[in-house]
């Protein structure tokens, strides 16, 4: 089955996306030109993310999370008898269709990956898997890409993805609202897959719960001023405004728009919204405020954190442990398949996400490799609690939290 927005992105025209990504200011473009340039590895894997655009505060943790993946793998000797992997960093922009799709062509004719740790942004991601991973037989899994017109994407087998599906996020902030007693809000939404898929799946389960939305409108991403957005929005009404957009462009304006306006002083957030800019710009004018976002408790998650705060990186952001999961996932099937070929690759990322077998958590990727090498079998549990279903979709929990004396605080985990 064809979604028809993932149609449309196969008609992107890529001039145009090139033209964005060279609009970039000059050290935005320098910054990921830099880290582009590939390590001296037998195999090539690629990163593609919005390292400029609306969610750039993210995705530096996200790739630097995948990378310690592999470079767990090649400390403890690398895939197939000693072959090393090296990433490859593109820029989605998250918002572009047409640079992420030049992106990724170049990634897989120009670099020579394999297969590709992305995309983020749902969008872009829809664009890549049309335009560029189907086309070439490249696998993908993404960290972050959770509308749910992915889940009956065209994909040939390649399509994977490690943070559930905005159909689950609908439920759970629908959830959240039902226990604070809350029956009325006003909804607005990023104007593109990701906004309209997560704003569609929270509004159905809502109204099935009792709820009633005031106003469901979108917002154009990276605007200067949302007062007439806002002025809209305070007119309808509702007891919180619900924000299902991005924390680094659309989000904070409309927040901020709100709350100088006074036409709100809650608000609901979606997965896009969680990050730590958030917070520093406006966590202090936010108490009371809450969200969901993709998370992970429990002997995995804890093993994450050790091994991150090892290696420098920062593993407390969000999608980090998705990134980390995406990457190991692609190197342990390469292991079981016995190829670095992209098909072999494909086949086999069921196999070592799911059950049977032994158990694997973060750090412990050495002893995996040693299993598949013997002809084993492996359950990789990872950061998240790996369990893939269907066709590649992540099972998943969310982190429900509040904003509480400026900053973050875990209520539950759903």
């Amino acid at each position: 089955m064809k979604n028809t927005w993932l149609a449309a992105a196969a008609g992107v025209v890529v001039i145009a996306g090139v033209g964005y990504y060279l609009t970039q200011t000059s050290s935005q473009v320098e910054d990921v030109a830099d880290a582009e340039a590939p390590a001296e590895a037998d195999i090539k894997m690629g990163v593609i993310l919005g390292f400029t655009g609306p969610i750039e505060s993210l995705t530096p943790q996200m790739a630097d999370a995948a990378e310690l993946a592999w470079t767990e793998i090649n400390e403890a000797g690398g895939v197939l008898d000693g072959l090393t992997i090296g990433p490859v960093r593109a820029d989605s922009t998250c918002i572009d269709n047409g640079a992420a799709t030049a992106a990724a062509e170049r990634l897989i004719t120009g670099d020579g990956v394999v297969a590709i740790m992305g995309a983020d942004c749902s969008g872009v991601t829809g664009a890549v898997l049309a335009n560029v991973a189907v086309p070439n037989g490249v696998p993908m899994i993404s960290p972050s890409a959770t509308s749910p017109g992915l889940t009956t994407a065209e994909d040939n087998g390649l399509f994977f993805r490690t943070a559930p599906s905005d159909a689950r996020q609908g439920e759970v902030l629908a959830g959240i609202l039902a226990d604070k007693g809350i029956t009325e809000v006003a909804v607005t939404y990023a104007n593109n897959d990701y906004g309209k898929g997560l704003s569609d799946s929270f509004i159905s389960s809502f109204e099935a719960n009792g709820g009633s939305v005031t106003i469901n409108a979108a917002h154009e991403v990276g605007k200067g001023d949302y007062s007439a957005e806002v002025a809209s929005m305070g007119a309808a009404g509702g007891e919180v405004l619900a924000v299902l957009g991005y924390a680094d462009q659309g989000g904070p304006g409309i927040i901020r728009a709100a709350l100088d306006s006074g036409a709100f002083d809650t608000f609901m957030m979606g997965d896009g919204m969680f990050a730590d800019s958030l917070v520093e710009a406006l966590g202090a004018d936010m108490e009371g405020s809450f969200g969901a976002v993709p998370w992970a408790e429990g002997d995995g998650a804890d093993a994450f954190a050790a091994i991150t705060e090892a290696a420098g990186v920062n593993g407390d952001s969000s999608f980090t442990r998705e990134s980390y999961d995406a990457a190991a996932l692609l190197a342990l099937a390469i292991q079981a398949g016995g190829s670095a070929d992209s098909a072999s690759i494909a086949e086999n990322v069921l196999a070592v996400a799911n059950a049977p077998g032994e158990p694997i958590l973060p750090g412990e990727l050495g002893r995996a490799l040693e299993i598949l090498a013997e002809g084993g079998d492996i359950d990789y549990v990872g950061a998240t609690n790996v369990e893939l279903i269907g066709p590649g979709e992540a099972a998943g929990t969310y982190r429900e939290y509040t904003i509480t004396d400026g900053d973050y605080e875990t209520v539950q985990f759903r």
